[in-house]
């Protein structure tokens, strides 16, 4: 008979490596290949030391003449808070009870249950791995009626749980997009309708995720500050950038790769870019070679660029394409994905006031980059 109890030991036992191996491998190509380790860990912070530039006691010398002088590598100390990811499942009483004699049933209620979880951590996992680590979504522009034009629409999907802040602080937090225009732009929301106030910036968030986000890409490539080091004053924080790249050719890539290794000694290993680069690089791959693809790990496929795997990623920006050393990244985390379990050990608990049972899966992570100088950016890429 499935009980609660029988329903903890299936997630506990079952479900829980299950979910944390497609998490982690199969829900984003680009987060399958960056290392998870918990070294590096002290507390609620990840504390890595990184080397900057090269060790100085070398040279040449006479037969007989004074060795060079012993010159140390030099150090920075890179320091982040781990974010706290979560991602939770809800049952119903009522669901429990009608399946309770049934275990095919059950089975198939938490097999959609989990399915739905997957798909949206993954969802916002990947987001993340672009984001500057605010959670921000988009700026709103207008609003009329209801309807809430944004700057962008990309990184918002139906069924998301969003916050609205402006300059003095929270317009709405906790409400549901409704509808989305991907062509217009265009969202409503559960909330009450609101006015834009003059000389306000509005702008979306995902839930109570305000500066609480993963270190992502474009805080790698823009923030001010990264890891707790300003990079006014340390260029060697500074990645390789190009703007306004116009129409994509491989010599515009290739050259990007070889300054990267020139400056830095990075090997660009992995590329990344939006779906109207990626065709508009493999129509400048068609012209000159046939284009060859290659499997990588978690099952993704990708065409390549002279071996270097390229692949398209909803959440990259438009027009823009990364160029990366995934071995200068990692993520470190306290602990690999499981469940939030009560003082009594239990997973499933019921909401206070409702006859509804929930299960929250928790990970304490943060994405830290040890060579930024060692990564690329082209944008401005006319895309096809």
């Amino acid at each position: 008979m499935v009980t609660t109890q029988s329903a903890d030991n299936v997630l506990k036992s079952y479900y829980l490596g299950v979910v944390a191996d497609q998490l982690n491998k199969e829900a984003n190509p680009l987060l399958a290949r960056i290392k998870q380790t918990s070294a590096d860990v002290w507390g609620r912070d990840v504390r890595k030391a990184v080397r900057i530039g090269m060790n100085g006691g070398i040279g040449a010398g006479t037969e007989e003449g004074a060795l060079p002088t012993a010159s140390g590598n030099r150090y920075a100390q890179f320091v982040s808070t781990l974010k706290n990811l979560y991602g939770t499942i809800e049952i119903s009483d009522k669901a429990i009870r009608a399946s309770a004699s049934n275990e095919g049933a059950f089975v198939d209620l938490l097999n959609d249950e989990m399915d739905g979880l997957v798909k949206s951590s993954s969802y916002n996992f990947g987001r993340m791995l672009f984001g500057d680590g605010t959670g921000k979504l988009a700026t709103i522009s207008t609003a009329a009626a209801g309807v809430y034009t944004l700057d962008s629409v990309q990184a918002i999907a139906e069924g998301m749980l969003v916050d609205i802040f402006n300059e003095d602080g929270d317009v709405h937090t906790g409400a549901t997009v409704l509808t989305v225009d991907r062509a217009k732009k265009q969202i409503t929301l559960s909330c009450a309708n609101f006015t834009l106030a003059s000389g306000k910036h509005y702008a979306v968030y995902v839930q109570g995720s305000k500066g609480l986000e993963l270190t992502g890409l474009s805080a790698i490539f823009d923030a001010d500050t990264l890891y707790g080091i300003a990079r006014e004053g340390n260029p060697w924080l500074d990645p390789y950038t190009e703007a306004s790249v116009g129409a994509l050719t491989d010599t515009k890539i290739q050259k990007a790769i070889d300054t990267v290794e020139e400056r830095s000694g990075s090997r660009i290993n992995f590329i990344v870019c939006s779906w109207g680069v990626r065709r508009a690089l493999a129509k400048a791959l068609a012209e000159k070679r046939v284009i060859e693809s290659v499997e990588l790990e978690g099952g993704f496929r990708a065409i390549t660029f002279n071996g270097i795997p390229v692949v398209a990623d909803r959440f990259c920006p438009a027009g823009t394409m990364y160029l990366l050393n995934t071995d200068d990244f990692a993520l470190h985390q306290l602990c690999d994905w499981q469940w939030l379990e009560g003082e009594d050990g239990k997973i499933l608990k019921q909401i206070a006031g409702k006859p509804v049972y929930t299960a929250t899966l928790v990970k304490y992570a943060e994405l830290m980059c040890y060579r930024p100088c060692g990564q690329a950016r082209l944008s401005g890429i006319t895309e096809e």
